[in-house]
C-alpha cells in the first residue's frame, strides 16, 4: 500500500481527487478522514502533529529556576493523538510513504515528523517526498511522476527554530512575568522575534512624542482659466518673510516657460509574501486576515503557495497559457488586453528556486467564494496581469510663472497610456489636468491664499508596513512575521491598526532595553536565523546553532538577574497604568482595573474603603484600555480581546452599565406587562396564545387593540374581549397593583 502525507485535511481530499481521476473512497481511521482508491491511501495532518516541551517537571513557574529552562532537556510530545494513531496503523501496513506537505522549511518539517511516526510502526517503509507550489491538476501530477528525496537538513531548521523559540521564549516569559507578578492568563510574553518587532513600535512612538514641530508657510494664487500656482520656495520657513511675499504680490501673472516631458511608470513587481501582505493591508486588511484567505485560495486551488520570497516567474510557467483561461468571466477584458501586448513579465530583485512568486492557478467568479477571499483573489489576479502589462505613460508639465517678481509653478500630470494600471487600480495616481497655456502669456489674479502649517511627527507602523520593515531586518520569516504581529496584539501589547503601543509595552521595552537591550535587536535574531539557514544548506549542525543560542541566553540572564529589582520597579509601574480607566465621579481618586477575590473583574476605585464606587467588567478576554475618552464621564473606552474572535468595543464602562441598566428595567417593565395581562380575570393559558398569536402580549397592547379585529384573529367573542380591555387599561397604567 501506498501512503500519501499531506499537510491539512482539505488538501489530502484535492490531491486524492486529482491522482484518483474519480471520487475515491472515504474510511475513517481512529476518526481520521482518509482517502482510498488504487491500492493507495491519502492522510491529512493538522499541521504540526508533535511539538516540543519541557517535560513536566519544568512546568512549575515559581519552582523552576530560570537557567534551568536554559539548559534543560527539550522533549518532543504528541499534540494530534488521532492522526498520530492513525498514521501508525496505515504506516504499519504500507510499504511506501510520500511526503506530500508545503514545500517550505515548516511543512519539511511537519513531513519529517509524520514521517517517524510511520517509521517507529513499520522501520522498513520506503520514503520520497512530492513538491508543488499549486494545488492544480498539471502541478500535482508532475510531481508525482518525478517524487524526490526528503530534505531532512531542510527540517532540521526548522527544528532547531522550535527549540530555540521555545528556550527563549519560556525563559524570558517567566522572569518577565514572574518580576511583574504578571501571572496567569495574562501574562506577559517575551520572544526572540516578538521582543523586537515591539521595540520597534515602541522606539517609532518615542519618536512620535518627542517631535517638536517646526512652523513654515506655504504661497498659493488662483488664476484665470482656472489655474492655481504656488510659489516656487514650497516651504517657506520664515513667517516675516512669507508674509511680506504675499501681502507685496501682484494683480498679474506672467508664464515665463513650459516644460513638457514623458515619463513611463513602470509595472510593479510579482508579489512575494511580504509585497501582497502590504499590498492587502492598503486594502483593509490585517497581516493574519490576508495569510489566512490566501492560505484558503491556496489549498482550494485558486492561487499558487502564498509563502514565498520570490519575485521572478520560472520560465516552466506558461503565462500565455494562464492568461487565456481567464478570457471567460469576471476578468475577460483584462485577459485580453493583457494578450494584446507583448507580456514580458517583470522581475524582482528577489529570485528563489522553491516556489514561484504568487500568482492565479485557476479563474474564479464571485459567487465560488465569500466576499473577502474574492477582495483578496482579486488582487493576486490584477496583480498577476499588472506584471505582464505594458508601462503607463504620462506627460508631465511644469509650468514657471511670475507674480511681482515673485516665482510661481504649476505641476501638471496627464496620462496617455493605461498600461498596467488599467488592470491594478489599487495603487493610485491621479492625472492633474493644466489649462491650454503658452509662453509669454498674461493671467489676472483672482485671489491669493496663505497657509500656515508644521511639520508631522513619523507616521505609526501600520501592519503591512511593519512586516516589510521586519523583512528588511531578518526578524522572523515569510510564513511566522504575520503572526508575530497577531500576537503583539492578542497579549495586550498594541492597538489599533496603525499600532499604538500600550503602557504595559512601554514598560516591558523599557526595562530590556536598559537592562538588556540585546533582546530588543534585530542583530541577534537576525544572526540566529542565518545560522538556521545554513543548517538547510548543510554547512553547520543543528545542536551547534542550538547551544550558541543556549550561551547567547545565558549571557543575557547575567545582565537580566543583576537588575531584577529595577526591572521589576519599571515593569509595576507600567502595568498599573494600563489599568487606570479614569477618574472616580464621586471622589475624584482614580478608577482602577482591580480582580476580586474569586477571580472577578471590575473596576474599582482607588479611595477604597472610603469610596466603594465600582463598574463591572466580562468574566472573559484581555481587557485593554484604550486612549479613546468618552466626552460625557470622562472614562477611558475599553476593548475585550478573546483568542479567536473579533475584539469587542465595550466603550465606556458607566455608559455601558447604564445602558445594561436600562435595558434591565425595560425588560423588568416588559415582563410586569406579561404577567399584569395574564392576571386579569378570565384570561387563561390558551387564551394567552391566541392573544399573543394576534399580536397582543401585554396588557397595554390589549387596551390598544382593536376589539373587532381581535375578535376576527382570535375567535374570541367581542364582549369579553371589550371586558378584558376596560380591565387591561387600569392594569397598563399602574401594572404592579395587579
Amino acid at each position: 500500500m501506498h501512503l500519501i502525507i499531506a499537510e491539512k485535511h482539505n488538501v489530502a481530499k484535492r490531491i486524492a481527487q486529482i491522482l484518483a481521476g474519480t471520487k475515491p473512497k472515504v474510511k475513517r481511521v481512529h476518526g481520521v478522514e482518509t482517502f482510498h482508491f488504487d491500492e493507495k491511501v491519502v492522510m491529512g495532518l493538522s499541521g504540526h502533529i508533535v511539538g516540543v516541551d519541557y517535560p513536566p517537571g519544568y512546568n512549575n513557574w515559581q519552582k523552576v529556576d530560570y537557567r534551568d529552562l536554559i539548559h534543560a532537556q527539550v522533549v518532543t510530545k504528541p499534540t494530534q493523538a488521532k492522526i498520530v494513531s492513525a498514521l501508525k496503523d496505515l504506516g504499519a501496513d504500507a510499504d511506501r510513504i510520500t511526503i506530500a506537505t508545503d514545500y517550505d522549511r515548516e511543512g519539511e518539517l511537519i513531513g519529517v515528523e509524520a514521517l517517524r511516526i510511520a517509521e517507529e510502526a513499520n522501520p522498513k517503509i520506503e520514503a520520497d517526498r512530492v513538491r508543488f507550489s499549486a494545488i492544480t491538476k498539471g502541478e500535482i501530477l508532475d510531481a508525482f511522476e518525478s517524487p524526490g528525496e526528503v530534505d531532512f537538513n531542510l527540517a532540521s531548521s526548522g527544528e532547531a527554530r522550535q527549540v530555540v523559540d521555545l528556550i527563549w521564549g519560556a525563559a524570558l516569559t517567566r522572569f518577565i512575568s514572574i518580576t511583574s507578578g504578571r501571572l496567569g492568563k495574562g501574562f506577559l510574553s517575551v520572544g526572540r522575534v516578538q521582543s523586537p518587532t515591539l521595540a520597534l513600535i515602541v522606539d517609532r512612538e518615542k519618536e512620535i512624542e518627542a517631535f517638536k514641530p517646526q512652523p513654515y508657510w506655504e504661497i498659493y494664487a488662483d488664476l484665470e482659466k482656472d489655474l492655481r500656482v504656488k510659489h516656487e520656495k514650497g516651504r517657506i520657513w520664515d513667517g516675516d518673510l512669507a508674509r511680506s511675499i504675499f501681502e507685496n504680490l501682484g494683480d498679474e501673472a506672467t508664464v515665463l516657460s513650459i516644460k513638457e516631458k514623458t515619463r513611463t511608470d513602470r509595472p510593479p513587481a510579482p508579489f512575494d509574501t511580504t509585497s501582497f501582505i502590504s499590498a492587502a493591508s492598503g486594502i483593509g486588511f490585517s497581516a493574519s486576515n490576508a495569510m489566512r484567505i490566501a492560505e484558503w485560495l491556496y489549498t482550494s486551488g485558486f492561487i499558487s503557495y502564498p509563502r514565498t520570497e520570490n519575485t521572478v516567474y520560472p520560465p516552466t510557467l506558461d503565462l500565455r497559457d494562464l492568461v487565456s483561461a481567464f478570457k471567460k468571466g469576471p476578468f475577460r477584458e483584462d485577459a485580453e488586453r493583457v494578450l494584446k501586448g507583448p507580456m514580458v513579465p517583470t522581475r524582482g530583485k528577489r529570485f528563489s528556486t522553491d516556489h514561484p512568486p504568487i500568482y492565479p492557478t485557476a479563474p474564479a467568479t464571485k459567487k465560488d467564494m465569500k466576499p473577502d477571499q474574492w477582495k483578496i483573489y482579486e488582487l493576486v489576479v490584477r496583480r498577476f496581469f499588472a506584471t505582464l502589462s505594458e508601462p503607463s505613460r504620462w506627460i508631465v508639465m511644469n509650468v514657471q510663472l511670475d507674480i511681482g517678481g515673485e516665482p510661481f509653478r504649476a505641476m501638471g500630470a496627464r496620462q496617455i497610456e493605461a498600461g498596467w494600471r488599467a488592470s491594478y487600480p489599487y495603487s493610485k495616481a491621479a492625472e492633474q489636468i493644466l489649462p491650454d497655456l503658452s509662453q509669454g502669456e498674461k493671467l489676472s489674479v483672482l485671489g491669493k491664499e496663505i497657509m500656515d502649517k508644521e511639520t508631522q511627527p513619523p507616521s505609526r507602523y501600520g501592519q503591512g508596513r511593519l512586516v516589510k520593515l521586519m523583512d528588511e531586518l531578518g526578524l522572523g520569516t515569510k510564513s511566522t512575521r504575520h503572526e508575530i504581529i497577531s500576537k503583539l496584539y492578542a497579549r495586550a501589547y498594541v492597538q489599533g491598526n496603525p499600532m499604538k503601543p500600550t503602557n504595559t509595552a512601554y514598560a516591558v521595552i523599557e526595562a530590556l532595553e536598559r537592562h538588556s537591550p540585546t533582546i530588543t535587536k534585530p542583530d541577534m535574531t537576525r544572526t540566529l536565523e542565518e545560522e538556521m539557514t545554513k543548517i538547510a544548506e548543510r554547512k553547520i549542525g543543528e545542536e551547534k546553532v542550538i547551544e550558541e543560542s543556549r550561551s547567547m541566553l545565558d549571557a543575557v540572564f547575567d545582565d537580566l538577574l543583576q537588575h531584577q529589582g529595577e526591572i521589576e520597579t519599571t515593569l509595576r509601574e507600567g502595568l498599573r497604568t494600563d489599568k487606570i480607566v479614569g477618574d472616580c465621579p464621586s471622589c475624584g481618586n482614580e478608577l482602577i482595573i482591580r480582580r476580586g477575590r474569586r477571580g472577578s473583574r471590575f473596576i474599582g476605585c482607588a479611595g477604597y474603603p472610603e469610596c466603594t464606587k465600582t463598574l463591572p467588567l466580562p468574566k472573559f478576554g484581555m481587557i485593554i484600555v484604550t486612549d479613546k475618552i468618552c466626552s460625557d464621564h470622562g472614562m477611558y473606552h475599553i476593548r475585550i480581546i478573546n483568542k479567536g474572535k473579533r475584539p469587542w468595543d465595550l466603550g465606556c464602562p458607566q455608559c455601558n452599565f447604564d445602558q445594561w441598566q436600562a435595558k434591565k428595567a425595560e425588560e423588568a417593565k416588559k415582563k410586569a406587562e406579561i404577567d399584569a395581562l395574564a392576571k386579569i380575570p378570565g384570561i387563561g393559558p390558551k387564551t394567552l396564545e391566541k392573544l399573543e398569536t394576534a399580536g397582543v402580549r401585554t396588557a397595554l397592547d390589549l387596551a390598544e387593540a382593536s376589539a373587532e379585529e381581535l375578535a376576527e384573529k382570535t375567535g374570541l367573542k367581542i364582549n369579553k374581549i371589550s371586558s378584558w380591555q376596560l380591565l387591561a387599561k387600569s392594569v397598563a397604567e399602574e401594572p404592579s397593583g395587579c
